[in-house]
């Protein structure tokens, strides 16, 4: 049974008690003062004698118990000095010491005790014996001199110091000692000891606190003389940019402006990035007060500088990085600079032997050759940068003809033909190239050499004998110098070559020369041999007998002869199956027809034009079988093609009954009689067959030629 209490009034309370209020109730009880002992009162000296003899006994048994521990001893002294008994409380803390003579607080407390009483030899005695024991605790040395000091014996303090400074402590010490002499005016004594400061601790930052002393007190050449000491005492390796900021500003204060851009210039082109990060700021707000549009030019060029230093040091083989470099330095016009960068970045040889990666560094050595030869005018360098890049491109695997042909051009520009024709040769022999023959060909062409150019010729040709642009080239030489035979035999020779890349040029270049000699008739033969290799020639054939003199002054008779060449390119193109080509040839000869013919020969021509469907067919993979791909393609009805009247005709005819339809000219029952008659042909026609129709219909989807009419 349940027996737990249920409260009956479920009312508020009248009154509410918040969390605020438990809370500071409770602040309040524990702010209340705690529970103190009450004070004994002695009334006479026995009772004084009793209370101590108990106060040492509890100390003493403390002791026993644990001698090691600090605080009790120092409880122990404290409490026999609060007696007044103050050999009783040295007696203690030369007991403590005998136990803990290592523990720092012991000897503070003790010499404290012997200052707060005056008892100032004591004290020095303490202080005397501390340092012996623990020569290397900072705050005995301290404390010793404050206490010197404090009772106006600046000597017995400079006596301290100079104990303290024969166990060479600390920068913080040795700077103590140099403001205890401030303190008092004595510089020179100061002087001496910044002089053995920095021999002990000689960080740059210690050399600059010595300079700016002496610039305080009004010593500025010795102060100058200090940075320069600094420099020159620690090296390259130490100084830091502190020490070289520090040095200009010290110059620019004191209006020695050239000095202090001296400086900044100096520390630029000894420190490395590293360890200049701060300098060059400095170094751009200094030229931009004082300085010119020269030595902000200066400050722009050493930072870039830097800055193509840490990116070669990170990728030295990165070219593009020393392309601008090297125009950065040329930019400055110093020579030994930019030769200098020049070195560094041709020894950078790439580390295999691919042509990609040979591309960039080459253009090094082509740059550094051009340099020397127009800006230095130092030939016999530029020579020797030509031979050394040369030798050094595994041209059996690779090599680079504009290496080559630079070289060439350079020893032509120096009247060393000997020399520029021996270097081609070597060229062509070790490694020949299309651009190599062509630029050989060329300088020889512009120095008039028209035999040595056609003995090049013919060895190009002999290596590259499918070639077409060098054999119109060969031809239109030889047609430029008057010798007409020599270039159709050129010609000849050349379409009689089995293989050629790009014909089509060679033909065209062989017959424009024939039409440029106004031989028409050579021409026109040109078109029927090479109607015999090619089909796609009736339209320049038909647009050449237009202009063709020969067929007469008479636009009749030139008419006649375009529509001979039309009709025997469609009859061609007709028997040979070739639909694209043959709709472009109709196209282009009603255009003709619409701009030179008549209304009946457009209207013969336009009855030729095909219309343009969509069919489909499978996909073949590509091991030729067929996939279950369908794709569109646009094929061409022709009107006179004989294969095609049966499907154009059915393709009309379902085409008018689907308009029909559309109309609502059949009710729905002749719709669905009709409906699977004509549904068959009807996408047989369209070539929009689903797989679902009978095997007939499967058949005429495969064909790739969607020949419908032989289907039905």
């Amino acid at each position: 049974m349940d027996r737990s209490s249920k409260v009956k009034n479920k009312n508020a309370a009248a009154v509410q008690i918040t969390a605020e209020q438990l809370l500071r109730e409770a602040q309040e009880r524990s702010s209340e003062t705690p529970h103190v002992a009450p004070k004994q009162k002695i009334a006479d000296e026995e009772e004084l004698l009793e209370y101590r003899q108990k106060k040492r006994k509890g100390f003493e048994d403390a002791i026993r118990k644990n001698r090691n521990h600090v605080g009790t001893w120092l409880k122990y002294a404290q409490w026999e000095e609060s007696q007044g008994e103050l050999e009783r409380s040295r007696s203690v803390f030369e007991r403590s010491l005998d136990i803990e003579h290592r523990n720092h607080t012991l000897w503070i407390k003790y010499a404290e005790l012997e200052m707060k009483h005056k008892n100032v030899n004591m004290a020095r005695n303490i202080f005397d014996r501390a340092v012996a024991i623990l020569p290397r605790v900072d705050v005995f040395w301290y404390k010793y001199a404050y206490m010197e000091e404090v009772i106006d014996n600046v000597a017995g303090a400079r006596q301290v110091f100079e104990r303290w400074m024969s166990w060479e402590p600390s920068e913080d010490a040795w700077n103590a000692y140099i403001k205890l002499e401030k303190r008092y005016n004595e510089n020179a004594k100061a002087r001496g000891v910044f002089q053995r400061f920095v021999s002990c601790h000689p960080q740059p930052k210690n050399w600059l606190k010595w300079a700016k002393f002496e610039e305080g007190i009004g010593r500025t050449d010795f102060a100058r003389e200090i940075y320069e000491k600094c420099i020159e005492t620690l090296g390259e390796e130490f100084v830091d940019q502190n020490v070289y900021i520090s040095f200009a500003k010290f110059e620019t204060r004191l209006k020695e402006i050239d000095r202090a851009r001296a400086i900044y210039k100096y520390a630029l082109g000894k420190l490395p990035k590293s360890k200049a990060e701060n300098l060059h700021n400095v170094y751009s707000q200094f030229e931009k007060q004082y300085g010119g549009r020269e030595g902000i030019e200066d400050v722009i060029v050493a930072k870039r500088r830097v800055k193509y230093e840490e990116e070669i040091a990170v990728n030295s083989k990165d070219y593009d990085v020393w392309f601008d470099y090297t125009r950065l330095e040329e930019s400055t016009g110093e020579i030994d600079r930019i030769r200098d960068c020049y070195e560094r970045a041709i020894a950078e040889v790439p580390l295999t032997k691919e042509k990609r990666f040979w591309r960039r560094y080459i253009y090094l050595w082509l740059f550094y050759a051009a340099w020397e030869e127009k800006v230095t005018k130092d030939f016999d360098r530029t020579k020797a940068i030509y031979t050394k890049s040369l030798n050094l491109i595994p041209h059996k695997t690779f090599t680079f003809a504009k290496l080559w042909l630079n070289y060439a051009k350079f020893l032509i520009r120096r009247d060393d033909f000997t020399g520029f024709r021996k270097a081609l040769g070597t060229s062509i022999g070790m490694c020949p190239k299309d651009k190599l023959f062509r630029g050989y060909i060329d300088l020889e062409l512009k120095l008039q050499e028209v035999d040595r150019a056609r003995i090049l010729f013919e060895k190009y040709l002999s290596w590259n004998s499918s070639n077409s642009a060098a054999w119109v080239r060969f031809a239109q030489i030889e047609k430029s110098v008057g010798d007409f035979e020599r270039c159709r035999g050129i010609f000849e020779i050349a379409i009689g070559q089995e293989a050629l890349e790009m014909p089509e040029i060679l033909w065209k270049a062989y017959i424009d020369v024939e039409i440029e000699e106004e031989e028409y008739g050579r021409a026109k033969e040109l078109y029927e041999r090479l109607l015999k290799r090619s089909e796609h020639v009736w339209i320049a054939f038909a647009r050449f007998e237009y202009g063709n003199p020969d067929n007469g002054e008479d636009p009749s008779d030139r008419l006649s002869a375009v529509r001979k060449i039309f009709s025997r390119g469609y009859d061609v193109l007709r028997r040979k199956g070739e639909k694209t080509d043959r709709a472009f040839l109709v196209e282009t000869w009603r255009e003709f027809e619409k701009s030179f013919g008549d209304a009946a020969g457009l209207k013969n021509v336009e009855s030729k034009i095909p219309r343009m469907v969509k069919k489909r067919r499978r996909v073949l993979d590509d091991d030729g079988v067929e996939s279950g791909i369908w794709e569109e393609y646009n094929d061409y009805l022709f009107p006179d093609d004989e294969t095609e009247r049966p499907n154009l005709k059915l393709f009309e005819m379902a085409h008018a009954w689907k308009e029909k339809l559309k109309m609502g000219l059949f009710d729905s029952d002749d719709e669905s009689a009709d409906e699977d008659e004509d549904d068959s042909d009807n996408e047989n026609i369209m070539g929009d067959g689903d797989g679902e129709a009978s095997n007939s219909k499967r058949k005429r989807d495969a064909d790739d030629d969607g020949s419908d009419a032989e289907s039905s």
